[in-house]
């Protein structure tokens, strides 16, 4: 056989598959489903990435611990499509719910994406032995004209945890042993947790679901093995493909890095706690000013990111200015105990560096699991949607993470000193190095299982 005739055959080989990914328009989907799109293309499958044009630069511009654009990742398309415009009003600190209700005009446009994903399915069809569609469960209606596509199928992703989906099958399941009722009793129903204009989005989508030929999750066993065990029982199929972030990042010394790296590289080993909330949430003015003194009565060094949430568009506009308390800023920056971040800052790198030894975090799912892979533990402040779910995972289960707010608090003023007692408690004290010790094991139980494995028998299904 000629080489060019291997050519051929290895340009057939590779064409068997093509996969297409929908991920939701909001960063956290963004974030996850692109780097899955990596780790696919990493198996020599093109995969199409599709989203509206503001959307995909968003998940460029942010993305860490890879470049989408380099000469490695090529097996990547992005598909920028247009949608109808749409206005957003600016995030709401003060709103009594901290659900992200700016957000649903961006997401209502977004459902236009129908007719163009449509359009490229019956374009790549001809072209591969199979049509594999990935898609985010909350953008369900995005894809449904996948059933007209004779080799097309499609795999619904959830962009949460395992725990938060299978509490709502828990008693239908017969409660797992493994797991204490007392903590199932914890939990908040899926309807206070989410506000009713968003609810409607959901079930709306829901209704879509129905075009799924198996169910894909951003998580592993040592996470969640006894809730992947409840969802095995409803799932015909499904797949834990996760952790989808980078395992290991490399903290180089280029001039290109982040400022508040090169502030680590002069701090002890796990001697800063990280402070973000993710992009859906903007906290009030009071709550800044206790927030700020908790951290500096702590004594502790820290890193804190103040933004206010993302808007529709995050390309457009200002943005608010959140204020602190007078003279805090220089004292930190005197002292040397910490500094404030305004803008976008390299979350996964911050996490991967030896310094971070904490992480103060609303505990959405993505930033979970980047937490868990580089072995930091949490302190816990759910805000919204599956978040109070994740932070009865992270402390009662896993036992990775202390208590900052508890949920059964409601709109409630986490005063100062509670953030203080939770800073010194997960940073300087006995049991903090516990927890710390139990991440770092199970840091290292989750990189082990990414090794083939769920990934490679995906792939082989994809692939058959």
């Amino acid at each position: 056989m000629s080489c060019k005739d291997h050519e051929n055959e290895r340009q057939a080989e590779e064409s068997e598959v093509i996969v297409v990914i929908v991920p939701f328009p909001a960063q956290g989907h963004l974030n996850q489903l692109l780097h899955l799109s990596r780790i696919i293309s990493s198996y020599n499958i093109p995969v199409h990435y599709v989203s509206t044009a503001i959307h995909s630069r968003q998940a460029k511009l942010r993305v860490q611990g890879w470049d989408p654009l380099s000469a490695p990742n090529k097996m990547i398309t992005f598909h920028d499509f247009s949608t109808p415009s749409f206005v957003s009003p600016p995030p709401n600190p003060h709103s009594a719910a901290k659900f992200p209700a700016h957000l649903l005009p961006s997401f209502y446009a977004a459902l236009h994406l129908r007719a163009p994903v449509g359009e490229l399915l019956s374009a790549l069809s001809p072209t591969t032995k199979r049509l594999v569609v990935i898609y985010d469960f909350l953008f369900s209606s995005v894809i449904q004209d996948v059933v007209s596509i004779p080799n097309g199928e499609a795999y619904s992703f959830q962009c949460v945890s395992a725990f938060r989906v299978s509490s709502t099958v828990w008693d239908i399941t017969g409660k797992p042993v493994e797991i204490d009722d007392q903590i199932m009793e914890q939990l908040p129903s899926r309807s206070a947790t989410v506000i009713p204009q968003v609810m409607d989005f959901i079930k709306m989508q829901e209704e879509h679901n129905k075009y799924s030929s198996g169910v894909i999750f951003n998580t592993c066993r040592p996470i969640e093995g006894p809730f992947l065990d409840v969802l095995a029982k409803v799932n015909a199929k499904q797949w834990a493909l996760g952790p989808f972030n980078p395992m290991e990042i490399s903290n180089n010394s280029s001039d290109r890095r982040h400022r508040c790296l090169k502030w680590l590289d002069k701090q002890v080993p796990n001697s800063v706690i990280f402070v973000s909330f993710g992009t859906t949430t903007s906290l009030t003015d009071e709550q800044i000013e206790r927030l700020a003194v908790g951290l500096e009565t702590s004594g502790q060094k820290f890193i804190w990111v103040l933004r206010d949430a993302d808007k529709g568009d995050i390309f457009t506009g200002a943005v608010r200015e959140c204020e602190l308390p007078k003279g805090f800023q220089d004292r930190i920056q005197v002292s040397g105990q910490g500094m404030v971040v305004r803008d976008w800052a390299p979350q996964l790198e911050i996490l991967a560096h030896s310094s971070t030894g904490g992480f103060m975090s609303h505990c959405g799912w993505n930033s979970c699991l980047e937490s868990i892979t580089m072995g930091v533990p949490i302190a816990a402040w759910p805000m919204h949607s599956d978040q109070p779910h994740n932070a009865l995972l992270l402390t009662k289960v896993l036992k990775i993470a202390v208590v900052v707010r508890d949920w059964s608090r409601g709109e409630e003023l986490v005063e100062s000193l509670t953030i203080e007692n939770a800073v010194r408690e997960l940073m300087a004290s006995n049991e903090g190095e516990a927890i710390r010790k139990r991440t770092a094991e199970l840091s290292m139980a989750v990189k082990r299982s990414v090794t083939g494995g769920e990934m490679d028998n995906f792939i082989a299904h994809i692939r058959r």
